[in-house]
């Protein structure tokens, strides 16, 4: 496939995936006083016992632009297939880099919006999601967001001086990582989304100090099952950025699946419209049922 060629099916793919209008949640609560401290609720759709959880991370490269509004007919289409699902807002890059692009990332609150939100999300499912087991809880994210939940997932081994690090793993069933930024360094010398790792830890002031408190890929191993699912054809985030998380797993003696799909770029795996979209829900339910 030639360069022109590809840039013109991503494009596509994106255009797609973006088609679908916004889908309304059941409920929204907040977990802090800031306005992008929200949660959006998606009661599960048909007939059965308690749902398990789906926690979603919008991606957008974390800058301020993208919203978790482009994923709502993504979180729409889990709940159609069952699952209950919290669909997460947080704090993204303010004002504009050198370029005149929005700066991705705020630190440290992009970090703490996440932390503060996994926290309380058992107790808020409880009260808005009354169809939802909160005991069963499997976490995603796209892009960025893929990141964060590899990110969220890892906490407990946080340097012991990191204000997010909790004491014990998360109470998860796992982890479905949609073609993540999983690894900083990989994708900062990549320039994935415009030099967007670097901007997410400060750029080169902050990059080298905090890479060991925001990396996934230095944060291994969580003892989560996890699941990285990424299509060959992404020009977005390569698949050598995912690649490169499931061998430094590897290397810390754990085992972290790799899904990859042919004829797929970066935005199906959150189109319902596209066939990636249903291998998404496949992997989440091998972990949520």
């Amino acid at each position: 496939m030639t360069d022109d060629s590809a840039a013109a099916r991503a494009a596509a793919e994106e255009e797609s995936a973006f088609s679908h209008p916004p889908v309304g949640p059941d409920a929204t609560a907040a977990y802090g006083d800031h306005p992008d401290q929200l949660i959006d609720f998606y009661a599960p759709r048909g007939e059965g016992g308690p749902a398990p959880v789906v926690v979603v991370l919008h991606g957008g490269a974390w800058r301020a632009p993208y919203d978790r509004r482009h994923i709502s007919p993504f979180a729409a289409f889990l709940a159609g297939r069952g699952f209950a699902v919290a669909s997460v807002e947080y704090r993204r890059g303010a004002g504009e880099s050198g370029g005149g692009d929005p700066v991705a990332g705020r630190w440290p609150d992009t970090f703490d919006d996440v932390s503060a939100a996994l926290d309380v999300l058992p107790e808020l499912a409880r009260q808005h999601l009354p169809a939802a087991d909160p005991r069963r809880i499997v976490l995603t994210g796209h892009s960025a967001g893929g990141h964060l939940a590899l990110w969220a997932a890892a906490r407990h081994v946080l340097p012991a001086d990191s204000p997010w690090r909790t004491d014990r793993p998360a109470p998860l069933r796992g982890v479905v990582a949609l073609a993540p930024i999983a690894d900083l360094a990989v994708a900062d010398k990549l320039d994935v989304c415009g030099g967007a790792a670097r901007q997410l830890l400060g750029g080169d002031e902050g990059f080298a100090e905090r890479q060991p408190y925001a990396d996934p890929a230095l944060l291994l191993p969580t003892g989560i099952a996890t699941v990285l699912v990424q299509g060959r054809d992404d020009v977005d985030v390569p698949q050598v950025v995912a690649e490169s998380y499931a061998e430094a797993a590897a290397k810390a003696g754990e085992v972290v699946g790799l899904t990859l799909l042919a004829d797929a770029g970066h935005f199906p795996l959150i189109d319902p419209a596209a066939d990636a979209c249903a291998v998404v829900a496949e992997e989440i339910a091998q972990l949520a049922w």
